[in-house]
């Protein structure tokens, strides 16, 4: 029988005391059934690193709140490096834990990452926020299972107060920049900051933040002098009259006027799928699509999460229509237009469009 433990009432702040004693008194095979009002992970990697011992966790739905997961004390952590696999997080908590996992550590300690694709951004990021004390190697890759080991190779002696993120894009391949920024800021909460380092203000991208967030954001030069911009981007939310949200833009009978320009192919019924499997069978099935066709998603909750992900990494030919919003069951059709709208072509960032173009 598992032991509950349940630290919604608790302060954040002594969430570690809390589960550090529960796991010490444990015995190998031990389950535990935790609750908490955030992620518990930086502390489940953090008590691996202190007391050699490995931990197995599961949450139960990658959009719950509060966080309701299940895990399992397990045999001695053997290697010296603690595993965490980021499949049952939804997408828009995945940076957060593991910046705060690289924050904690120690120099020469390092974990394994397990994602369901190329965390590449997140390399990106960390690289920008920390500097060169960022050891990266791919373990595996393919087949919805990447696995990174992730070191730290000393103490960070960068100062990141006020940002959330931060990327210095003259580190970042030209090809890979633009998608990088939109998967990232499609993750960022109302309200948080990502931080841009250029070598002059990158105006194309702010006109595809334009066309992709209407009035959602605030772009801010807080500092520019030869050969380097600082630019800070905030996000504001669904708060302006341009933004496009494709979950909110329903007629009456809940589709929208795309509707009619999609041709429906399949049905993806996701309900039984674990979690983990869900995101990857899901974008398996949109990279499949035609242009001019989509698919009925159903899901037991709201896929919001997902809507952002695919808004941040899919290109002007993505379409979202909400069907069915009941308890239980959500219906979304997901689809691809034909012509991929304006601009750049599916799938090409800016730079790929027009190559002798300033980032």
């Amino acid at each position: 029988m598992a032991t509950e433990i349940d630290l919604r009432e608790r302060p954040a702040d002594e969430y570690r005391t809390r589960l550090f004693d529960a796991f010490t008194e444990a015995e190998r095979g031990d389950a535990f059934e935790i609750v908490a009002a955030e992620d518990v992970d930086p502390h489940l990697v953090r008590y691996q690193f202190e007391y050699e011992r490995v931990l197995e966790w599961e949450y139960d739905d990658p959009d719950a709140e509060p966080r309701e997961l299940r895990l399992t004390v397990a045999g001695p952590l053997e290697d010296g490096r603690p595993t965490i696999d980021v499949r049952d997080l939804k997408p828009q908590r995945r940076h957060g834990v593991l910046l705060e996992i690289f924050d904690s550590l120690r120099a020469g300690e390092e974990f394994v990452l397990v994602n369901d694709h190329d965390p590449k951004p997140l390399y990106h990021e960390l690289r920008s926020m920390h500097g060169d004390i960022v050891e990266w190697e791919y373990a595996s890759e393919g087949d919805g299972e990447w696995r990174v080991e992730i070191e730290k190779t000393s103490e960070s002696a960068v100062d990141n107060d006020g940002v959330v993120s931060r990327y210095d894009v003259r580190e970042i391949p030209k090809q890979e920049r633009h998608p990088t920024i939109h998967h990232r800021y499609g993750m960022l909460p109302d309200g948080a900051t990502m931080e841009l380092v250029a070598p002059h203000e990158p105006r194309p991208l702010r006109r595809e933040f334009q066309q992709r967030y209407g009035d959602t954001f605030d772009w801010e030069i807080v500092e520019q002098e030869p050969g380097r911009c600082r630019v800070h981007i905030t996000k504001r939310g669904d708060t302006g009259e341009g933004a496009s949200d494709a979950g909110d833009a329903e007629t009456e009978d809940g589709a929208t006027a795309d509707d009619a320009s999609l041709e429906v192919v399949d049905e993806l019924d996701v309900r039984e799928l674990p979690p983990a499997q869900r995101h990857e069978r899901i974008f398996d099935a949109y990279a499949e699509l035609d242009g001019g066709t989509g698919f009925v998603l159903v899901n037991d909750h709201d896929p919001k999460p997902l809507y952002h992900q695919f808004e941040a990494e899919a290109g002007p030919e993505f379409r979202w229509e909400y069907r069915r919003k009941e308890p239980g069951e959500f219906r979304v059709l997901i689809g691809k237009t034909d012509g991929g709208g304006t601009g750049a072509n599916a799938g090409e960032t800016q730079d790929e469009a027009a190559p002798d173009a300033p980032f």
